[in-house]
């Protein structure tokens, strides 16, 4: 595998030059499309993200012969993802790669995928969620977008410049928050935390001048956006699973044919379940490489692993009402004990 400091200098210099010149590349290489979805995400430049949104691209492009294509904006050019999802509202934008902070704004019911400490591994998740897929997939369609596929975010941690080994530690976190997440609130609310909200483009700042100490992401969202430098522990309880998917304004599309939106959705679909493999491996890759770079990992042990568990969990009918309904809950249960007693 590539050394941690070869890849992170080969993402930057990627990211630096694409930004440059992609735009002037792409005109001249690619003529401009019939249509051009304008696609915000807050994934950099030369990440594994936008690699396979970029082949999605061509490989729309090439079925439909040019009537159908991307523009793209990386690295949260367009504003965090409530910024994304207003200017797909007033038609400056059409679509977008969202977690499940921007998920839930669209369709509240996807938190529950999202309630803390729900999940002990990938199969579980993966089980659940294709059970009430169907239904999740017409939550968003009410809420007037099209879904092109999951994309996992993976396995949240805290990441913190001081250790933070029982829920006493984390009470006392200037713990970052994302401002107007409410499934966030109700964990933090849980553990008596005071957060600061701020946006996602904010944190590394945040995390450098002093206004946090703490904040929670995947492992390869840490190194993607570069907050692996600016802490040094992290707290070895993934506290959830985040979630993430592409999602298009049913509006927007209007002008889109039947036949194209249908190369679109079959394009789409085997790129993103493939982006989701290469997540799930570099998320565990990622925490190896942080270790290299002198991130220490903060072990818990298993009785106080139950004690972030049982407050943690707290939080799930807390929820219900507010993000999802009861039964929606209710079913996610049922088939996480169906799961389990196979």
């Amino acid at each position: 595998m590539t050394s941690f400091k070869n890849f992170h200098l080969q993402v930057l210099l990627l990211g630096l030059i694409l930004l440059l010149v992609t735009g002037a590349a792409d005109a001249a290489k690619k003529p401009k499309p019939k249509f051009q979805i304008k696609f915000a995400t807050l994934a950099p430049e030369g990440s594994t993200w936008m690699k396979s949104m970029r082949k999605m691209d061509d490989e729309v492009r090439a079925r439909t012969e040019n009537r159908l294509g991307f523009k793209f904006y990386p690295g949260g050019v367009q504003g965090d993802e409530k910024d994304v999802l207003r200017k797909i509202r007033i038609g400056q934008l059409h679509g977008g790669g969202f977690t499940g902070y921007g998920l839930g704004a669209v369709a509240s019911d996807v938190r529950v995928l999202e309630m803390p400490f729900m999940f002990r591994d990938l199969n579980e998740l993966d089980f659940v969620r294709d059970g009430i897929n169907a239904q999740l997939d017409q939550v968003f369609d009410e809420g007037g977008y099209l879904n092109l596929g999951w994309v996992d975010v993976g396995f949240i941690y805290i990441f913190s410049k001081k250790p933070i080994a029982t829920p006493q530690e984390l009470s006392k976190a200037r713990m970052w928050i994302w401002a107007g997440d409410p499934l966030a609130e109700l964990f933090f609310k849980a553990f008596g935390i005071s957060p600061i909200p701020l946006a996602a483009p904010d944190v590394l700042t945040s995390l450098q001048t002093g206004v946090i100490d703490s904040a929670y992401s995947s492992t390869l969202g840490c190194i993607a956006l570069q907050w692996f430098t600016r802490i040094s522990y992290m707290t070895d309880v993934p506290i959830t699973h985040g979630l993430g998917a592409a999602l298009i304004s049913k509006k927007a599309m209007r002008k889109v044919s039947a036949e194209d939106l249908s190369i679109l959705q079959e394009v789409a679909g085997p790129i993103l379940r493939d982006l989701t493999e290469q997540t799930r491996v570099q998320n565990q890759e990622a925490i190896q490489e942080m270790k290299k770079e002198g991130v220490q990992v903060v072990v818990v042990s298993e009785e106080v692993q139950g004690q972030f568990f049982d407050t943690g969990r707290g939080a799930w009918d807390d929820g219900a009402g507010k993000l999802y309904s009861a039964e929606l809950l209710e079913k996610v249960k049922g088939l996480l004990a169906e799961y389990r007693a196979k």
